[in-house]
């Protein structure tokens, strides 16, 4: 990667929509039961380019010093999947409240006191569970012993040396939303979390040295509070925040009036990975459907992605549950979807400045800097539900279609250029 993008083969820029598949993964059996026609729906019905992934250490060594290689061949056939309908893959080690000793999900039971699950006590909301002094205990192990420590990055080398070789496979999220435990919280990402993230990628990297690492703040960044996180001593990093509204987290829906604060905040985290040296992806925004307001927030959501030239995951690829794609009978939500599906740039022959779309209109735009040294043709995704009946381009260009792509055959000239798709 280099200027803040994920690059391909033929030095284009790399733009990811898509979801996190899925949180049925958190729990044993750790894979839900989708099959290749959902992951294909994910790219031919609905546009997206790319998944994150979701694995648990618990699933990956459920006893200590035993490993389920059965489960990473499961994993395996959903990835070749993935490939099989055109998506990237993002691999995240995910966790939340720990693991599951504390009824949650990440780290398995074995690493922690069994004193410690029984002396915690669930909180309203959820993640206020993280504050509880047991979870806090076993947070604090997993960054200060060198055993556990070890235990996660083996578990991590082993998925690495399983998908190496897996073309749909681009890189890994280290830890999803890590905790600081009783670290100083303006501190830990410098002094503690920082130092975690460079052994388990060196491990990593041995098994997969052309693999991304996507590697988030911790999970107070979520909170607004600034990260402390520096450049990395090694290359090829994506800055992997998440992007949430605190009030419409907290069950106060989403109010218009807030958009502003939400984009100010995606171009803030623009900001951090600009001075890390590394490109932005989010890898989860979402929001309850049922909610108030959740059109204007995904708006703004993909308002903020588009300021920044940013790549985004929504989260999740689910039946039932307030932020699931999909209702219990596996229908879709039509407010969510209605406004997830857009179009956006996937690959860009030259440098992404932004890209936006008006809702009333359906004018999308991408504007971006072209790079004369790359021939292969800047491609947009165009979803057929945006423009049922068809589209019209502007642009000073030579175009074609491509199924729901629109393919840039000969750039704009000049320094910068400007792609417009309306119905």
């Amino acid at each position: 990667m280099r200027d803040g993008f994920l690059h391909d083969a033929d030095g284009r820029a790399i733009l990811m929509r898509g979801v996190n598949l899925a949180g049925a993964h958190k729990h044993a059996p750790y894979l839900d039961d989708k099959q290749y026609a959902d992951y294909a729906r994910v790219r031919t019905d609905w546009g997206f380019n790319g998944i994150r992934f979701l694995m648990t250490w618990s699933a990956i060594e459920p006893q200590q010093g035993v490993y389920d290689d059965a489960y990473l061949e499961r994993v395996a056939e959903r990835i070749g999947w993935a490939r099989d309908a055109g998506l990237h893959v993002v691999l995240d080690m995910h966790q939340d409240i720990y693991g599951e000793g504390f009824g949650f999900d990440g780290a398995p039971r074995w690493t922690c006191d069994e004193a410690r699950y029984a002396a915690f006590v669930p909180r309203t909301p959820w993640f206020v569970s993280a504050q509880d002094a047991n979870v806090i205990a076993c947070v604090d192990d997993l960054y200060a012993r060198a055993d556990l420590r070890e235990h996660f990055t083996e578990a991590w080398r082993r998925v690495a040396a399983r998908f190496a070789a897996e073309p749909a496979v681009i890189g890994f999220d280290v830890l999803n939303e890590p905790h600081w435990g009783s670290s100083a919280i303006h501190s830990f990402e410098a002094e503690t979390l920082a130092p975690f993230y460079e052994q388990v990628v060196t491990s990593v990297r041995r098994e997969a040295p052309h693999w991304i690492a996507f590697l988030e703040p911790s999970a107070a960044r979520n909170g607004g509070l600034a990260t402390s996180l520096r450049p990395f001593p090694f290359d090829d990093v994506m800055y992997a925040p998440h992007s949430y509204d605190v009030t419409a987290e907290s069950g106060g829906g989403f109010d218009a009036a807030r958009a502003q604060r939400l984009k100010d905040h995606v171009a803030d985290l623009a900001l951090d990975a600009k001075n890390l040296g590394a490109g932005l992806w989010i890898g989860e925004y979402g929001g309850n459907a049922a909610a108030p307001g959740i059109v204007d927030y995904m708006t703004a959501q993909y308002d903020a992605a588009g300021a920044a030239a940013a790549s985004t995951m929504y989260w999740a690829y689910d039946k039932g549950g307030a932020y699931s794609l999909l209702d219990a009978d596996g229908n879709e939500k039509p407010a969510l979807l209605g406004v997830l599906v857009r179009p956006y740039p996937s690959r860009v022959a030259g440098t992404p400045t932004a890209y936006r779309f008006d809702a009333t209109t359906r004018r999308f735009t991408l504007d971006y800097v072209p790079d004369p040294e790359v021939s292969a043709p800047t491609r947009i995704i165009v979803p057929r539900r945006t423009y049922p009946d068809g589209f019209t381009v502007e642009c000073d260009c030579s175009y074609e279609t491509d199924g729901d792509e629109l393919v840039i055959t000969t750039p704009p000239a000049g320094r910068s250029a400007t792609i417009t798709v309306e119905p």
